[in-house]
């Protein structure tokens, strides 16, 4: 979801860098996130709609807008209750890899994005694969990279 490219999950530390992100994307500084945020960062290349299912799926609470604790739920995969993911992003990478090899390859993404409503053709998913540190020689990418996707 961060535009910038700032990392979500540092390598080295096994820690999420949740904050930074988020704090990137609240551009106004209120303190939470609002569609208008959203447009600002992400510069038109992504619209309304795509904006609109972010903060759908982000906005537990619906208020319209999303606030630190919601954007963790959505992202950080580290909380659990009962054995089970509180990690709604986990969920929907899991729901992707239908053949549940932990990774999700071109035909996986693509069905999911268009069952999603986004029309994409195979070099968007391609570059988006490539940018999630993936390719299709090794199955696609990995529940990492596809974090790393949501995070340029």
């Amino acid at each position: 979801m961060c535009p910038t490219g700032t990392v979500l999950h540092s390598e080295a530390t096994g820690k999420t860098n949740l904050r930074s992100a988020f704090d990137v994307l609240d551009v106004d500084r209120d303190g939470k996130i609002s569609s208008d945020d959203l447009r600002t960062s992400y510069g038109g290349f992504v619209g309304d709609d795509v904006i609109g299912t972010m903060m759908t799926v982000a906005d537990f609470n619906k208020d319209g807008y999303v606030e630190f604790d919601e954007f963790e739920k959505v992202l950080d995969s580290s909380k659990r209750r009962n054995g089970r993911s509180l990690n709604v992003m986990e969920d929907v990478f899991k729901v992707m890899d239908k053949d549940g090899d932990g990774k999700v390859g071109l035909e996986d993404l693509k069905s999911y994005l268009n069952w999603a409503g986004l029309q994409v053709d195979d070099d968007d998913v391609k570059s988006m694969i490539k940018l999630g540190r993936g390719d299709d020689k090794n199955g696609g990418v990995t529940y990492e990279g596809f974090l790393q996707i949501l995070s340029l």
